[in-house]
């Protein structure tokens, strides 16, 4: 892969700049280290429902990874699911499956039945259970409305189920339909990821190179600094997608250093938008509504 020639040219150990959502790579700017501690009280305090919500991009998916591996060394057991396009019948399905629940996993009587027994089983050795919901947005309202019934799972103590909700912004707007009040209220704890500040864009890019092996980078000036987090807008995914192509840039050109010249290219070959670039100019000159231009970002795998 292009990856591992352009790790052996720079004498990295491994790819700085891999999307996949690694915790191994967190960047703990203030705002990441609030949401994580946050996540992790309310599961420790059992308060039941939490949310977590960010743009595409700004590092969820690596946030519930983290959180993962905290729920693994204290032994507390967890169903993750990260397929949110399920129908009710479905749901209850992966939650079985997850929590490896022994019993007819497509009757949901027999799920809830088996489930209840397992969050006992755990409150008695003083443990809790944890259900978390990644791209929570897409879940449907029948779905959400069983999850809502789930948080019902509780004794004196708290509750014995405790349900971690993470999806983009329109979470936030479906939990503020009349319909979902109920569960809107049950929310007790509230989580959420902005983009970077261009000063964390810089750190967040000398951490992710120190981690891979370069403890003082020079690839990229401080003009391509600022520059990339213009560009990307401060989001994290779009920060790796860029310096990714830059070194790859770089190694193709036998070059040490990054150029506003590369970026440029870089950004061309990706059809990146951002603020004040030309199709964002060309948009506002002819007038056209921003709402038949989605601005989004560029796609990829992890959060």
């Amino acid at each position: 892969m292009h990856s591992a020639i352009y790790n052996a040219y720079f004498g990295f150990r491994e790819n700085p700049f891999n999307i996949s959502p690694d915790p191994e790579f967190l960047y703990r700017s203030p705002q990441h280290e609030e949401a994580l501690a946050n996540l992790i009280y309310g599961v420790r305090s059992r308060k039941g429902f939490i949310v977590l919500t960010g743009e595409v991009g700004t590092g969820k998916t690596t946030m519930l990874e983290c959180l993962r591996d905290y729920l693994d060394s204290q032994r507390i057991e967890f169903a993750f699911i990260f397929n949110s396009r399920l129908t009710p019948d479905q749901f209850f399905e992966m939650v079985a499956h997850d929590f490896d629940l022994h019993c007819d996993r497509k009757s949901k009587t027999e799920v809830l039945i088996t489930l209840n027994a397992l969050l006992i089983e755990q409150m008695e050795r003083g443990r809790t259970c944890v259900l978390i919901v990644d791209e929570a947005h897409n879940l449907e309202w029948e779905v959400l409305e069983e999850v809502r019934l789930l948080g019902n799972l509780e004794n004196r103590q708290g509750k014995l189920l405790q349900i971690i909700l993470s999806g983009q912004p329109e979470l936030d707007r479906k939990l503020d339909a009349t319909n979902l009040r109920q569960l809107k209220q049950r929310v007790v704890l509230r989580c959420s990821l902005n983009p970077l500040t261009a000063d964390e864009s810089a750190a967040y890019i000398e951490t992710r190179l120190a981690r891979a092996g370069m403890t003082h980078q020079s690839v990229f000036p401080p003009d391509v600094l600022a520059e990339v987090h213009v560009r990307s807008r401060g989001i994290p995914r779009l920060i790796n997608l860029l310096c990714d192509n830059l070194l790859i840039t770089c190694f193709a050109m036998e070059q040490r250093v990054a150029t506003i010249e590369m970026l440029d290219e870089v950004c061309q070959d990706l059809r990146l938008e951002w603020p004040g670039s030309v199709r964002d100019r060309r948009r506002s000159r002819f007038g056209v509504a921003d709402d038949r231009y989605p601005d989004k970002p560029v796609s990829a795998v992890g959060d």
